[in-house]
């Protein structure tokens, strides 16, 4: 007889609300802007677009949430996933060579990000390729090389143009590698890789520079001391947009503080009002923090550690299938990691960097991806009893 498995109410009805949560926020985020800017005309623009895209996300999260994680476990599964995310990422970089994000359906402005689409690609072959591999995990010429340059060719891809999800794609991959056992010296060489590699992109794209030394030496005090010609400082405000890297941080921080405990209530900030940029986008938290206050800015924080306690939880609890517990824990990994970076960007804890929060900023392609990811963690959920 059929086990009959147990819905994890706590994970779905979160998820749930957090979505919900999500679409009343953007709506406030960006009804004024929508509103005064001439490509729009209407408060309900961008929350129309939202609303469509969680109405499809639920339902790529429902199916997955039915279908047993079971069948994911296949190498024809495993490799198609991360063949065609691959390919979407090649693609994207010749489709869009301005940005390297988008790829366009066709018709109007409707399309995917593709590095969006890889997280969850991601997880799946990892899951599968570690438990396929799980009694040679340390074994360099079987396992961690052919691994090293899967994981690796995606990263250097999303990397492009998405410093942001690359760290989380790589966060994902480090702690599902040393779960399984990796061995502490590899581990150090991953490490001591990744910082390496984190360093040279950083560099390699001066904004992204800028944007570091801004938030470690503000007024450049310290760098005037290293570059007494002033030439770096000049070469990294160039390439911005404005000269001042940190406007997005103090109008965000600026919002926080307005808020206080309860918030000034929904629909009534003012940051949003173009002052701060992308407010809908990378800055949500902050709008949420000047409406809602401490107390809904602590909620969305809750929200998430619950996601995390439900997956970790899911993961401990697998312990008759690695697939599903590596696979549980990767994407837990991919939300949690990508909303505390993004609320640690708002609270000034983390250099600016533009990365959505997942189920509350707005953008399809990030809620297809997160609730797809959700529903796979409520089936392996769901199994581990």
């Amino acid at each position: 007889m059929a086990q009959k498995l147990k819905t994890d109410w706590i994970l779905f009805i979160t998820t749930l609300c957090m979505v919900t949560i999500g679409i009343l926020i953007v709506y406030s985020a960006s009804s004024i802007m929508a509103e005064v800017d001439a490509r729009y005309h209407s408060t309900w623009h961008f929350v129309t677009r939202q609303a469509a895209w969680a109405i499809v996300a639920v339902a790529v999260m429902m199916a997955l949430k039915r279908t047993p994680y079971t069948k994911l476990k296949n190498p024809a599964v495993a490799l198609s996933v991360i063949s065609v995310s691959l390919l979407l990422l090649v693609a994207v970089l010749v489709m869009d060579p301005a940005n390297h994000r988008w790829l366009r359906l066709g018709w109007g402005p409707l399309g995917v990000q593709p590095s969006e689409m890889a997280k969850p690609a991601l997880v799946i072959f990892l899951a599968f390729f570690v438990t396929w591999r799980a009694r040679a995990i340390n074994n360099p010429r079987y396992t961690l090389i052919p691994a090293a340059l899967a994981v690796g060719f995606v990263i250097l891809l999303v990397v492009v143009a998405d410093l942001g999800t690359a760290i989380v794609l790589a966060a994902a991959a480090a702690l599902v590698f040393f779960v399984a056992g990796l061995e502490m010296r590899y581990c150090a060489i991953v490490g001591v890789l990744a910082m390496i590699g984190l360093a040279y992109f950083i560099c390699a794209k001066p904004y992204r520079l800028g944007r570091v030394i801004r938030f470690f030496d503000p007024q450049f005090t310290t760098i005037a001391k290293i570059d007494k010609s002033g030439a770096l400082k000049a070469r990294l405000e160039e390439s911005l947009t404005t000269r001042d890297t940190n406007y997005q941080l103090e109008q965000s921080q600026v919002a926080v503080g307005v808020g206080g405990v309860t918030g000034v209530g929904l629909m009534n900030g003012r940051q949003k009002l173009l002052y701060l940029p992308e407010a809908h986008k990378d800055f949500i938290y902050a709008v949420a923090g000047e409406e809602l206050g401490m107390i809904g800015t602590a909620g969305l924080l809750v929200g998430f550690l619950i996601i995390f306690w439900r997956g970790l939880r899911t993961a401990v609890r697998m312990k008759h299938d690695d697939f599903g517990r590596y696979l549980a824990l990767g994407l837990t990994v991919v939300v949690v990691v990508q909303g505390f970076i993004h609320m640690s960007v708002v609270l000034g804890m983390m250099p600016t960097k533009g990365i959505p929060l997942p189920m509350i900023s707005y953008g399809g392609s990030s809620l297809l991806s997160t609730m797809a990811s959700l529903g796979m963690l409520m089936n392996v959920s769901e199994h581990a009893g």
